[in-house]
């Protein structure tokens, strides 16, 4: 009776692929989780909205909170006027790479 050894040659290129395929769908983006270059784009953008309210003359605040996902920016927390809610929207539409923006900034009561 003869009997079969598996090459350790198959072995480690079943391996080899293996690792390959898992290393792949790690980087790739699902409904829940960006990949790595989705999240370093939104990372920019985010950094790029920030620096753009900060330098506009009418807002300069940092009660402002700005958050990106798949190029969709949130714009969070409380400002002084309406004025400054439909100011931080046109500044966050006008940064590159911003493909949508959701305005969730409050009014403070005086």
């Amino acid at each position: 009776m003869t009997t079969y050894r598996f090459p350790f040659a198959h072995f480690l290129s079943a391996l080899m692929l293996g690792l390959a395929l898992v290393s792949t769908a790690a980087c790739t983006s699902t409904s829940t989780r960006q990949s790595t270059g989705e999240y370093l784009d939104d990372s920019a953008i985010t950094i790029k909205v920030k620096s753009a309210i900060l330098g506009d003359p009418e807002l300069k605040v940092f009660q402002i909170s700005v958050k990106t996902y798949n190029g969709t920016v949130q714009l969070s927390g409380f400002v002084d006027s309406e004025s400054m809610v439909d100011r931080a929207t046109e500044v966050a539409e006008g940064v590159s790479g911003a493909q949508a923006v959701k305005n969730d900034l409050q009014v403070k009561k005086q």
